[in-house]
């Protein structure tokens, strides 16, 4: 990592590996979830509302290669030499039968432009017959395996109605990247019971699995959710952070992470429509901007006090 950066930026990564601007385009393939269907539980985890994060173009009905295709050209006015990553996004992308899985797979691949896929999913849903087919096409193309983490805590995992335990994940991941396959991470900073001292110690625990990337974003209450409604009966649970508190929190949790992790995001943003709280007002860049100044106030960077256990 070059100190001057800071911390270990996922463009970065990209550019390192693509000689041409790459861009993620979401797909919803119309994957259930075990957590939804009844295989594990219903209702889902109480955060969830994946309406959140799909993209106008993102409509199950569509197949796969017509949803790229509407999304390369939302992308391509401003870089027509872009090229595309599907980004299997929506609840559990490796949750069904493994011949439909390929088929997906591969339908997405074959469409002009695309050179990768990244694919979303959760850490009780990675078989070895499906690991076996993910390690032959990562021999013949980009690949990154995205586990929803999301706390390392047994204790937030049940009560957020996660469905599995942090062994699970640990296994997930360790299976995965043995297979030289890219593995990245998802986790919620902020949620309830998981104040700063966990959220340090998590990061910590983190930091020895082999993930390749970690995304990480503020606990959002989303409309529709029962997190929304716990929310409502008991606030004092609760710790919604501002955005400058957030901002020292990003600050102290990757100064703990391993310093060759790739940091792919620090917050998201639900449609306004749908959001409770926090509200900030800022968009993704904006934030990160304010990151990276405050890194600089604060001297510091990813990896600074993190020490192997």
């Amino acid at each position: 990592m070059d100190k001057c950066s800071r911390y270990n930026d996922f463009s970065a990564f990209l550019a390192e590996r693509f000689p041409f601007k790459v861009q993620k385009i979401s797909v919803n393939a119309g994957f259930t979830c075990p957590n939804r269907d009844g295989s594990k539980g219903y209702g889902g985890c109480t955060y969830c509302n994946n309406q959140t994060f799909n993209p106008a173009y993102c409509r199950t009905e569509k197949p796969v290669a017509v949803q790229l295709e509407e999304g390369k050209r939302f992308f391509s006015r401003k870089y027509p030499q872009m090229r595309y990553l599907a980004y299997f996004q929506a609840y559990t992308n490796t949750y069904g039968e493994l011949e439909q899985l390929k088929r997906m797979y591969e339908d997405a691949l074959a469409v002009d432009g695309v050179v990768g896929l990244v694919i979303g999913t959760r850490p009780d849903c990675m078989p070895d017959a499906l690991l076996d087919y993910l390690e032959e096409l990562n021999g013949r193309t980009f690949l990154l395996v995205e586990y929803g983490i999301e706390s390392a805590n047994d204790a937030t995992l049940k009560r957020i109605n996660r469905g599995h335990d942090f062994a699970c994940t640990e296994d997930a991941v360790r299976r995965t990247a043995a297979r030289g396959i890219l593995t990245g991470g998802h986790v919620i900073l902020g949620l309830p019971g998981e104040g700063h001292d966990e959220l340090i110690c998590q990061a910590e625990i983190l930091s020895q699995l082999p993930l390749t990337t970690l995304k990480m974003h503020q606990l959002q209450l989303i409309k529709g959710t029962r997190m929304a409604h716990e929310y409502e009966l008991h606030p004092e649970e609760f710790h919604l952070y501002t955005a400058d508190e957030y901002i020292d929190l990003v600050i102290d949790y990757i100064e703990h992470l391993r310093g060759d992790l790739i940091l792919e995001r620090f917050v998201s943003q639900s449609p306004k429509e749908l959001l409770i709280a926090p509200d900030w007002g800022l968009k993704n860049h904006e934030f990160t901007a304010r990151v990276k100044k405050r890194l600089e106030e604060r001297d510091a960077w990813q990896g600074k006090y993190w020490s192997k256990i």
